[in-house]
């Protein structure tokens, strides 16, 4: 345990120094702390919305999930990162990774392969590859695939179309000597996780219109009691009201420090998601549970996003085109939602009532998501219809969680976002599957009793022509993947953009 910390001084590591903030506005950004504070204008500010990948840091933090205590490093995006967020954490960025004159092999790497060219996003692309670097599954191998260096720059744009290079680089980043300053194997590693563990907190961090409790009952209790305050948890959609929006924000209670909502457990099969746990590490467990959600979970935003934004965040926000909920609803996940010390349970689909309007009380939050054990009877999909493959928002997300009993449909729930106000399961389409044999003519009844469910909008992503054909093509392909014994077969629609 370190010594008391003041409850009002923001503490984390920069370059193996202990940093110490205080009497800053708590909706201060990492990104402006860094440039306008600190003096390091190597992070830069692309479109201060999470999107472009420029303003990438990583933030290394004790991974305490196997007891080890080791070094966690993650990518994120440093626009809409409040700065109290990184209290007893490792802050690193471009700046910190050479050793001297000696340059880390990822930055060596970019220059021997002449990835950079104008060179703004140049530092971004830097640090995600630095987080690819850092993480177990390149350690326990010689290289990484162009597959995970592609994944890994995900969130990263480049406006001279440089990415060729660029993946050369993530490529053959593994081929220069590991330094000893960020080996994880030695001392140095051991002397990262020390400096976290000497300013670990043991009282909450209170700043002028922020607190971040250390219980769930110290969280219950504060929200209870001023129940105007926002609720912050990966702050991927809230750091825009302040960078985009120039939103004052009311008094914000951050849930990242409560260890019991960082907890993923399992009980019969069954995972309890907590209301801190990130949205990678949340889908990590889903998709070990239910595989078939790996493409999904892949194409959620980016992974620096994914790093900071939490999944019960993305379900307590209770947005149409949230792209979590439609497989969760399908699913049939409940919600667990505290208010002081009662806590109660709510089927998934329930707590949305209307757009953006939720089955919560004053006081009330979203405390875990459970979602049900994998059943070999289950055929499950969730597909995305977007204009780009990464980090776009869906026109349309299906969810079809279909049981089939010999040829015959025994139970199915299908759930689409995109469609209506709110997330909403098709009942009319799950109905004409119901006790029907599972073949094209029941799936093109079912397409039919789609537009009975949805009266879809037209907006700049898509028409409502083009939802309902895309919702309704979205089942046909479920068929087509999920049917051994019917053959192929191509469906002309007329679609109007």
């Amino acid at each position: 345990m370190s010594e008391s910390t003041p409850a009002d001084t923001i503490r984390f590591v920069l370059d193996g120094e202990r940093v110490e903030v205080s009497g800053v506005p708590p909706t201060t950004t990492v990104l402006e702390w860094l440039r306008e504070h600190r003096g390091r204008c190597g992070t830069k500010e692309g479109c201060a919305e999470g999107d472009c990948g420029a303003c990438t840091v990583v933030v290394g933090e004790l991974d305490a999930a196997d007891g080890s205590e080791r070094m966690r490093y993650r990518a994120i995006n440093s626009c809409i990162r409040f700065l109290p967020t990184l209290d007893g954490k490792e802050l690193v960025t471009v700046e910190s990774l050479a050793d001297g004159d000696t340059l880390h092999p990822v930055q060596q790497a970019m220059v021997d392969c002449h990835a950079s060219q104008c060179g703004f996003c140049t530092p971004g692309f830097v640090m995600s590859l630095f987080a690819l670097y850092q993480s177990d599954a390149l350690y326990l191998q010689e290289k990484p695939s162009r597959d995970e260096v592609v994944e890994a720059l995900a969130g990263n744009l480049c406006r001279c179309t440089g990415y060729r290079p660029i993946i050369d680089a993530g490529c053959a980043m593994a081929d220069y000597a590991k330094p000893a300053r960020w080996s994880r194997a030695d001392a140095q590693a051991r002397a990262h996780a020390d400096a976290l563990r000497a300013i670990r907190r043991d009282n909450a961090l209170q700043l002028p219109g922020f607190v971040a409790p250390r219980s769930v009952a110290e969280l219950a209790a504060a929200y209870e009691r001023v129940p105007a305050s926002l609720l912050l948890a990966g702050g991927t959609d809230v750091g825009l009201w302040v960078t985009k929006h120039l939103r004052d924000l009311p008094p914000i209670i951050y849930l990242g420090e409560v260890a019991e909502l960082q907890r993923i457990d399992t009980c019969g099969g069954a995972l309890r998601i907590g209301a801190a746990v990130s949205l990678t590490d949340g889908w990590n467990a889903i998709v070990a549970t239910h595989p078939a959600l790996a493409e999904l979970a892949q194409r959620f935003a980016s992974p620096p996003v994914r790093n900071s934004g939490t999944l019960v965040g993305n379900i307590a926000n209770g947005s149409p085109i949230g792209d979590a909920m439609p497989a969760l609803i399908a699913l049939d996940a409940t919600v667990e939602l505290r208010r002081g010390a009662t806590t109660r349970t709510l089927p998934l689909e329930a707590l949305y009532l209307d757009y953006m309007k939720k089955d919560l009380a004053l006081g009330e939050f979203v405390a875990a998501v459970t979602i049900p054990a994998a059943r070999k009877s289950l055929r499950l999909a969730s597909y995305k219809l977007s204009k780009r493959i990464d980090q776009d928002i869906s026109a349309v997300c299906a969810a079809f969680a279909v049981e089939i009993d010999g040829d015959r449909v025994r139970e199915a729930r299908i759930a689409y976002g995109g469609m209506a106000a709110i997330p909403a399961r098709a009942k009319h389409t799950e109905a004409a599957l119901r006790d029907q044999p599972w073949n094209a003519a029941t799936v093109e009844r079912a397409c039919t009793a789609l537009a009975q469910d949805f009266t879809p909008l037209t907006d700049m992503r898509a028409s409502a022509d083009y939802r309902l054909a895309g919702a309704q093509n979205l089942l046909r392909r479920f068929l087509r993947e999920h049917s051994a014994s019917q053959p192929l077969r191509t469906f002309a629609v007329e679609v109007s953009a």
